[in-house]
């Protein structure tokens, strides 16, 4: 799991059949968290908005976190930050 700021959305009105009613959200990890890529997308259930720092579960975790175990999903945000200030430092 890895935390990030939702930096903006996209929306796709052809996909999977099994993503349709879903939202998807840009996310880019905070730069502690950064690694190897950059920003990536995320399924979002939980209504996150831009600018809102998240919790980010990825691969298996993704799709079990989120009820879409039989999705094309492996990045999905499980939850908003309270208090991001901690992250910044």
């Amino acid at each position: 799991m890895i935390a990030g700021k939702v930096v903006g959305s996209i929306v796709s009105t052809r996909k999977n059949e099994n993503l349709i009613g879903n939202k998807f959200m840009i996310v880019e990890p905070v730069p502690s968290m950064k690694g190897d890529g950059g920003s990536f997308v995320a399924i979002d259930n939980i209504g996150a908005g831009i600018g809102e720092y998240v919790l980010v579960a990825l691969g298996s975790a993704a799709r079990i976190g989120c009820g879409v175990e039989s999705s094309p999903v492996d990045a999905a945000i499980v939850g908003i930050i309270d208090d991001p200030a901690e992250l910044m430092k």
